[in-house]
């Protein structure tokens, strides 16, 4: 029996691990060529829809009909364990999970912390952050460094602390909590105590912004539900959580995979070396080419829903693939070529529609100083492995290196 790609895909469970950080996975292709909407199996169990066509990610994501609650039936990748399910509907609901005029609400109360304008006035303290971190990789004798270990962990992380009002000091705590989480292979009785750690540990900061409160995001967020009435602890300690997590591994992992690819696309480099003013730009197509966040972006159909041929009936869980999104050659023409100027604005790397990531812009501008900032202050930044001796993050949620080592 002659073996197709059709029989092979039959078998192959999605999300596909990724063995390259300057390819997607095969499988990805060749589903998309077949479909870019096809049922697949899902790792650790289930069937979805597996969307892997940019046009139709945007529309299911900016569906309404498509629910983002993680505690419905078929939710992709939430446990089936009744004992874990019970915990999910005993907790209040995560923004992400939120839908409609209650996600609308939650989202405006926090829409104006995350503005344009507001972030600039963070600028100057950024870049403050990046001097420090490189001034001190520069003290090293042996002119080398984990890239991971000195910058690209410890500026999203002092940004977020600072923005939250989170004690730094605790970072290795956060963080390897964090680690743990988004690790796809990690068994459920220990997720579930990194959770119940990271749930005490911002139960007691909470507390503390009650009995002092501070100018910071969630001590304005407290006193303005306090206003309203509206105060809810279990509520601020699951917004605490997000915006923690969220908001210093993506950029962390971001800031490692674009020096990988700007150092190993010279040309390119120069590019904005020689001219900063590209550097915004350069940033929407590192972040389309590398997709740090592959199948976050589920959901569940609250009811039919047609995409020509195919329905997806109502109760039907979907992922939408922002990797093969990103990477669909119908939209970016040779999706494997890193093209600084390619204008790749319309990538789904921080999703799409209601739920698009409320932090994009402060990731843009922490890329944006940090890449500015180390190519100009070590002009001679370059791997100290061989690519395939890096270990990239190929069993996570979010893509990334564990260690990047780096000279000059």
């Amino acid at each position: 029996m002659t073996e197709t790609a059709s029989s092979r895909l039959t078998d192959t469970e999605f999300p596909v691990q990724r063995e390259c950080p300057f390819a997607e996975p095969v499988e990805y292709e060749q589903i998309r060529e077949q479909s870019s909407i096809a049922m697949v199996r899902l790792t650790g169990g289930g069937e979805a829809w597996w969307i892997s066509g940019h046009e139709q990610g945007r529309a299911v994501l900016a569906d309404r009909r498509f629910s983002s609650d993680r505690r419905k039936a078929n939710f992709p990748f939430v446990s089936t364990d009744p004992a874990i399910r019970k915990r999910l509907h005993a907790q209040p609901l995560s923004l992400i999970s939120m839908d409609g005029a209650e996600h609308t609400q939650a989202r405006r109360a926090l829409i104006g912390e995350f503005t344009v304008r507001r972030l600039a006035a963070l600028r100057p303290r950024i870049q403050q952050i990046v001097d420090q971190c490189i001034d001190e990789m520069l003290t090293t004798d042996q002119h080398c460094a984990d890239l991971v270990k000195t910058l690209s962990l410890p500026v999203p992380s002092l940004v977020i602390c600072e923005l939250l009002g989170v004690p730094y000091a605790d970072h290795d705590f956060f963080q390897e909590h964090t680690a743990t989480l988004v690790r796809r292979n990690t068994a459920s009785e220990v997720r579930q105590h990194s959770i119940d750690e990271l749930n005490a540990y911002l139960g007691a900061l909470i507390d503390r912004k009650l009995a002092s409160p501070d100018d910071d995001l969630l001590g304005r967020q407290i006193a303005r539900q306090h206003r309203d009435g509206t105060f809810d602890r279990s509520s601020m300690v699951s917004l605490a959580f997000l915006l923690l997590v969220a908001g210093h591994e993506t950029t962390a992992n971001m800031i490692s995979l674009g020096v990988v690819g700007l150092l190993q696309h010279p040309e390119q480099l120069a590019m904005i070396k020689d001219d900063p003013d590209k550097t915004p730009l350069a940033i929407e197509e590192l972040l389309r080419f590398f997709t740090i966040v592959d199948s976050v972006t589920s959901r569940v159909a609250t009811e039919d829903v047609r995409f020509g041929d195919t329905t997806i009936n109502a109760g039907d869980g979907v992922v939408v693939s922002g990797l093969s999104a990103d990477w669909d050659p119908t939209v970016f023409a040779d999706p494997d070529r890193l093209d600084l100027e390619r204008g790749a604005r319309h990538h789904l790397a921080f999703g799409f529609g209601p739920h698009q990531c409320l932090g994009q812009n402060l990731a843009r501008l922490e890329l944006q100083i940090v890449f500015d900032t180390l190519f100009h202050r070590i002009p001679t930044l370059r791997l100290a492995a061989p690519l395939d001796k890096i270990p990239f993050k190929t069993d996570a949620a979010i893509y990334g290196a564990r260690e990047l080592p780096v000279a000059w």
